[in-house]
């Protein structure tokens, strides 16, 4: 019994070996026979001496010190004694080692004066790195368990799940304790065995068993329990599910939203006019300042905003873009600056980000300026101002690093003059102004343009090469392009599919453009059906109603004699470009 208690015990002081060799005090552990059965290596070092020649052998062939063989003779407990060990001072421990009351050998802890202070700090850091290993223990899993090389147990945090506390399970076999395991296998195999089903009191539980080795040996095993029942998985399984489901719905928004798709190289153009505003805007990327763009529908006011984020510093950070004429006045503050939760009837539950902070860091486009109400121009003033604010309903002032880029299709000078806009806030985004021209002020780049355009359509549909006869270019430029780019875009699609050849000819262009075309000219297979005729009446309306309006679609749905609203349905249901026409 004493022999099988001191392999125990020799098992026990191997396991922890890994433990004692990193700490600076010197141990050394002495059976009842006088046989040193092991030390540390701060004890090699101490005495000069490798581990072989020091184990197997009797402590008094290993100690001289008189003082120190004396008290190891007595087999009394010494705390704290002092000797000299090679000229140096030494405290040394003598603590006998005793199981149920019975003498199993004696423990020796050397502690060298000179190093004394310099090892606390690092007993305190050990300390600390146990408990909070401890920490991880206990809460990382739902249950642990460790066993030694023949399947013992000599960790236990399974009290949750059993109800057993550690002090009675320690050193029993792990099979008498654990109902189906295969600890004790791991233990002797060393193969793990990882998110295995293990019935337990009535549950199917996830368990995990990992053999722990040292030196190509088995030394012992843990296992955990990650989930105490197949429901927990199955039902993070389900949440799992739901959460990709969701995150693949709104990812291609959240890149579209965040993402400027423009560069300059984008701006295509050879007029002089539009080269020298390509040159402001670049050399206005590299600073900080806010810009003001404007021009009539579809002149390309978006194109230089992607521009100059994308060639500033802030190019890594979110490009935000929000259109203050398509949303309510009454969610307009909430889209801009967010809300906190409960800010009002009808508010998500977990709040939400406004467009400001999704583009902190980076640029935010508010496009359509001149219509936003008069009450969110003094917020706005208010923001640009501190560069900071508050969420709907919060506390938490924000603070704000972006660059404000606003653009509008107005007049805001007029507006200033007539009272729809403020003065100050209209000073605070005119620092920086680009007036892009209408697209009859730059007939010079029609041909390249088209060029351009023709190119980009035949590769996004996969069709044969064309080209645009001279005379077609000639007839585009003899019209003034109340829709600009925009429309001229429409345009080279539509002669695109209606050509038979390889060459876009005029009678390939759309009839308007055409004011006494040849009935010959047009094509035979024509849709006349009643739809489609009030379809092309309605969209050759809208498009005046907003050539004579400037681009104002409020004043155009006036002239039109429709709600605001209904004009914005009938844009987006014929695929018009709302921030191009």
């Amino acid at each position: 019994m004493q022999e099988a208690f001191s392999i125990d015990m020799n098992d026990r002081i191997s396991f922890l070996k890994p433990i004692l060799d990193s700490i600076n005090d010197s141990l050394v552990f002495i059976n009842v026979e006088g046989i040193i059965t092991f030390c540390n290596n701060s004890f090699e070092k101490l005495y000069g001496r490798e581990a072989k020649q020091i184990i197997e052998h009797r402590y008094n062939n290993v100690f001289k010190e008189k003082e120190l063989l004396e008290a190891i003779k007595k087999e009394k407990k010494i705390i704290e004694r002092k000797i000299t060990i090679e000229n140096r001072n030494i405290y040394f421990n003598n603590i006998p080692y005793v199981n149920k009351g019975r003498l199993i050998g004696t423990v020796l802890i050397f502690n060298d004066t000179n190093t004394r202070r310099e090892s606390e700090p690092q007993l305190e850091e050990l300390k600390n790195s146990l408990e909070m290993i401890k920490d991880i223990l206990d809460h990382a899993y739902q249950g642990i368990v460790l066993v030694d090389a023949n399947g013992r147990i000599i960790k236990w945090n399974y009290e949750k799940l059993f109800g057993l506390k550690e002090e009675e399970v320690l050193g029993r076999p792990v099979q008498e304790v654990i109902e189906n395991t295969r600890m004790h296998i791991v233990a002797k195999t060393g193969k793990k065995e990882l998110c295995e089903v293990q019935r337990i009191q009535g549950h199917d539980m996830i368990a995990s068993r990992t053999p722990i080795i040292k030196n190509g040996k088995v030394i012992g095993a843990v296992g955990t329990v990650l989930f105490k029942d197949v429901k927990e998985l199955k039902s993070l399984a389900r949440r799992l599910r739901l959460l990709e489901s969701k995150f693949d719905l709104y990812k291609g928004d959240i890149k579209r939203l965040q993402e400027a798709r423009y560069s300059f190289d984008s701006i295509i153009t050879q007029n002089k006019r539009m080269i020298h505003l390509k040159e402001i805007a670049r050399r206005a990327s590299e600073s900080n300042s806010t810009i003001l763009i404007q021009g009539e529908s579809g002149t390309g006011k978006e194109l230089f905003a992607h521009a100059i984020h994308k060639s500033s510093y802030r190019k890594y950070g979110a490009f935000i873009r929000i259109n203050c004429a398509a949303i309510p006045k009454e969610l307009l503050e909430s889209e801009l600056f967010g809300y906190d939760e409960g800010a009002f009837t009808g508010a998500r539950r977990e709040g939400k980000l406004g467009k400001f902070e999704l583009a902190n860091g980076g640029t935010i486009l508010l496009d359509e300026i001149g219509a936003m109400p008069l009450d969110m121009q003094a917020k706005l003033l208010r923001v640009i101002e501190e560069r900071e604010f508050e969420r709907i309903g919060g506390t938490r002032r924000v603070e704000l690093d972006i660059r404000i880029i606003s653009s509008t299709n107005e007049d805001l000078e007029e507006s200033v003059k007539r009272g729809k806009f403020r003065k100050d806030l209209f000073y605070r985004l005119n620092v920086i102004r680009l007036e892009i021209p209408a697209l009859r002020e730059r007939v010079d780049d029609i041909p390249i343009l088209t060029e351009h355009i023709l190119k980009e359509l035949i590769e996004k549909h996969d069709m044969e090469e064309n080209t645009v006869a001279e005379e077609t270019i000639d007839k585009l430029k003899q019209h003034d392009w109340p829709g600009n780019v925009r429309e001229l875009r429409n345009v080279i699609e539509r002669a695109l599919h209606m050509s038979t050849g390889k060459i876009i000819y005029p009678e390939h262009l759309s009839e308007y453009l055409l004011p006494g075309a040849p009935l010959s000219h047009r094509e035979d297979n024509e849709d006349i059906s009643l739809k489609k005729i009030v379809e092309k009446a309605e969209i050759k309306a809208i498009k005046e109603a907003l050539r004579r309006s400037n681009g104002n679609r409020t004043l155009a749905a006036k002239k039109l004699k429709i709600h605001r609203t209904a004009l914005y349905k009938k844009i987006e249901g014929y695929g018009l470009s709302i921030s191009d026409l």
